[in-house]
């Protein structure tokens, strides 16, 4: 194989090893909790979920669009911005969480002492991506996985929220290390620098008022059910996406290697043929998928989640057909993409604010599975909205909002 074709096989390992720490953390989480205890850790990994979001954005993001000699400064660069970010950012979670007090407030204050390694740990990919060497991401990431899983496992059932969110976020430690060790040759002899991060032109706040309208919105509006309904519901909704956690690694690699490929094809029918096709066979991989779990003997359930199997078994249906018709909007605004990258803007911020008014309304009408038919259709029309605009625009032409 060349050194290009393991590259990007380190990447989809990568990738993976990165999304099986996630579902592995939420599924040895609801095992080892009561179900009001998983909605609190819930709640804060949702938070977690939000802040690690805005950091790729603003931090990861840019860093991987950098290249030249200077890549060993900008690398340093940004690892000193997340830890001064992250460092405020969890001491007023920290002193946020210790006013509260309570199962929830606790896990708070544990979220805010353990940010900075999480979100240091994690920077560490960016840095890896910028300077084509994925390996040791993989190597870092797979040093991760092994940690939290035995961190988690070794934890009593019944174990409180704000001791599993310290020893998930403590067992970062070791990865963090390997991962600064293996950064090492590259940022010998680099200096720091936090001004490009604070500077008001700086590419990073497009990225980050992207990622709010996209992912962000939803996140936020799950977890303001936790604030302003029930911590429960919160724990039912992030059980239910967490069984669909290996489609996740399908939708990430088709934005992550679709485009080099699309672009090679050349006219706008080819692409669309091609992403229409990748996005009916990912439909058609969540429909099985749904159907499984759907299928699976509420035996098996609880092993996986617990407690919290009977909550999110409820909410498999329409999960299941939100994963169904996110991958055909995935593929759709992959097309803009190569087709007219700016053009995704405005689809992204109407479509998930509908999204979010649609979860609200949906738990104001029905609990928590109304919220999760409400993410559904909003996933539906935010993908029959992406078609269409696919349909109307040129190549290298934005179509108007």
């Amino acid at each position: 194989m060349s050194r290009r074709g393991l590259a990007a096989a380190a990447s989809v390992l990568d990738q993976a090893a990165t999304s099986a720490t996630n579902i592995l953390v939420l599924v040895l989480a609801a095992r080892l909790s009561t179900v009001s205890g998983f909605g609190a850790f819930s709640m804060v990994y949702v938070t977690f979920t939000v802040l690690l979001g805005l950091n790729m954005a603003y931090v990861g993001q840019t860093l991987v669009l950098e290249s030249g000699e200077r890549l060993g400064a900008e690398c340093r660069s940004a690892l000193a911005f997340t830890a001064a970010a992250s460092a405020a950012v969890g001491a007023a979670l920290a002193g946020t969480g210790a006013v509260l007090s309570g199962a929830t407030g606790w896990a708070f204050a544990a979220l805010g002492l353990v940010l900075p390694v999480a979100l240091l740990q994690d920077g560490l990919r960016y840095c890896f991506s910028a300077l084509r060497t994925p390996q040791r991401a993989l190597a870092a990431d797979a040093l991760r996985l092994v940690c939290v899983v035995a961190a988690l496992a070794v934890q009593p059932t019944g174990t409180s929220p704000a001791r599993l969110v310290l020893a998930w976020g403590l067992s970062a430690l070791p990865a963090l290390a390997l991962g600064l060790w293996l950064l090492r040759p590259y940022v010998r002899d680099a200096r720091a620098s936090l001004t490009p991060y604070l500077r008001r032109g700086h590419l990073g706040r497009r990225f980050v008022v992207e990622f709010a309208v996209g992912n962000g919105s939803s996140q936020l509006a799950v977890l303001g059910l936790g604030v302003f309904a029930t911590p429960l519901a919160v724990g039912a909704l992030r059980g239910a996406t967490t069984l669909f956690g290996p489609l996740n690694v399908l939708f990430n690699s088709a934005n992550s290697f679709g485009p080099p490929f699309l672009s090679r094809l050349g006219d706008k029918r080819a692409t669309v043929r091609a992403t229409a096709a990748l996005g009916a066979a990912l439909a058609a991989v969540a429909a099985l998928w749904a159907t499984v779990l759907h299928l699976l003997p509420a035996r098996y359930g609880r092993m996986l989640l617990g407690d919290t199997w009977d909550a999110a078994a409820s909410l498999l249906p329409a999960t299941g057909a939100q994963y169904a018709v996110m991958a055909l909007g995935t593929c759709a605004l992959l097309t803009l993409r190569v087709l007219a990258p700016r053009s995704t803007l405005s689809l992204q911020i109407t479509y998930s604010l509908l999204s979010v008014a649609l979860l609200l309304a949906g738990y104001a009408t029905a609990g928590a599975a109304g919220a999760a038919w409400g993410l559904a259709a909003g996933s539906a029309l935010k993908a029959t909205a992406a078609w269409l605009r696919v349909h109307r625009t040129r190549p290298g032409v934005p179509t108007p909002a």
